[in-house]
């Protein structure tokens, strides 16, 4: 379903929000990529983007996503910020920043059968290959921390999915898994500022979809909250299976097949 068009709807959009086709779908599906950020560190934009690409269009999606992902990371920047590496987090920010205007201007380019098709493999490979034990066995090195930052850069601009190549590089790594999922975090936060201000300096920014987003923040953060509250590091591998299991569902009902 195509969004309604921005310039019509934006005066007042606060009271026309609760009849947005779709609205509950994406109340609930950003509590729950909430939840699972909160307790694994990932998995906002692979949960929550193949579901509301159901009923917005891809440069929505994505608009969304970030206007949502501005406040409900933060009960959860404070400790992370104690835990992350920020060397490593400033190396990966760098590169991400030189690819996201490639990735955003092939995200204007495509169709959104195909961003949805694009949105949900990437996210089932990132699955995969987690699952599968790809090992790195050592810490990340600068080429190849540089090396994930920018094709963060390029998977975040064009589906928004920064995550993928940093996820794997670190959880394939033997850092701890508070750092992991401290850096991850982190990375994310900063990614959605670069991206936003990219859309600004090239025009495409548009104020209706990111301000819903903003009001998904709210059941976003209380999710991110919740996730933190029930998280138990003794059970570490637990909650990652269930992050694991959360994203694949997202991903394949979000394939085009079942329209």
């Amino acid at each position: 379903m195509q969004a309604p068009n921005s310039r019509k709807w934006m005066p007042d959009i606060i009271s026309q929000m609760p009849d947005l086709p779709g609205l509950a779908l994406l109340v609930f599906v950003s509590c729950l990529a909430g939840v699972v950020r909160g307790f694994s560190g990932f998995g906002t934009a692979m949960i929550f983007l193949p579901m509301a690409a159901l009923v917005l269009e891809p440069v929505w999606a994505v608009l969304a996503l970030i206007g949502m992902d501005i406040f409900s990371p933060l009960p959860a920047v404070r400790r992370a910020a104690r835990d992350s590496k920020w060397r490593d987090l400033g190396l990966l920010l760098a590169a991400t920043a030189v690819m996201v205007p490639v990735g955003l201007w092939t995200l204007t380019q495509i169709s959104p059968e195909t961003y949805r098709y694009g949105v949900s493999a990437i996210s089932l490979a990132l699955v995969a290959c987690l699952v599968l034990g790809l090992r790195y066995r050592s810490e990340p090195t600068v080429p190849l921390m540089v090396a994930a930052g920018g094709a963060s850069g390029f998977l975040g601009g064009a589906a928004g999915l920064p995550g993928p190549p940093v996820i794997i590089l670190y959880m394939a790594s033997h850092a701890s898994v508070a750092r992991v999922r401290a850096t991850t975090l982190l990375f994310l936060v900063g990614f959605d500022f670069l991206f936003l201000g990219t859309f600004f300096a090239t025009g495409r920014f548009e104020p209706t979809p990111f301000l819903l987003g903003l009001c998904l923040g709210l059941p976003g953060a209380a999710g991110v909250w919740l996730g933190q509250l029930i998280f138990d590091p003794a059970r570490e591998a637990l909650y990652r299976n269930i992050a694991y299991g959360v994203v694949t569902c997202a991903a394949l009902l979000g394939l085009p097949i079942w329209d």
